[in-house]
């Protein structure tokens, strides 16, 4: 039961995220200057190339699809390999996105005063560090 509450929470979770994604690559703008890191000094963030934003999107949407497999509320059959790592790959890329670069990113990012890094701090890292626990603690 448990299993498949936090199961469809990341399938949620990686449906809407795959979807914003599907939004900015059709020319959506909200959010844009909140997404990119950008050095201090930097007032607009450097355009995302399309296809970037395409491979995001099938990614996060794959992510979601291996998460509404696990919930068994519905039959995808993925091949074992898959199955078997990625739902281990999956949370430790959220986790060591929510560590970060030490630059720009994450918990101990240096520049800190960019929309992106308030944003980072506000909403993205808490995102994925609780899309990685939440992850691993399926595993375990």
């Amino acid at each position: 039961m448990i299993t498949t509450a936090l199961s469809m929470m990341l399938f949620a979770i990686f449906m809407m995220l795959g979807g914003i994604h599907f939004y900015w690559l059709f020319g959506g703008k909200w959010g844009l200057k909140q997404v990119i890191p950008t050095k201090s000094d930097q007032t607009s963030p450097p355009p995302i190339p399309k296809f970037a934003t395409l491979i995001v999107a099938l990614v996060l949407l794959l992510f979601g699809l291996l998460y509404l497999a696990k919930s068994e509320l519905v039959s995808v059959q993925f091949p074992n390999w898959i199955v078997y790592y990625g739902y281990w790959v999956i949370p430790s890329i959220f986790i060591l996105r929510a560590i970060g670069d030490f630059k720009y990113v994450g918990f101990f990012k240096k520049i800190k005063h960019t929309e992106f890094a308030k944003a980072d701090s506000k909403w993205f890292v808490p995102l994925c560090l609780t899309v990685g626990i939440i992850g691993i603690g399926l595993q375990l």
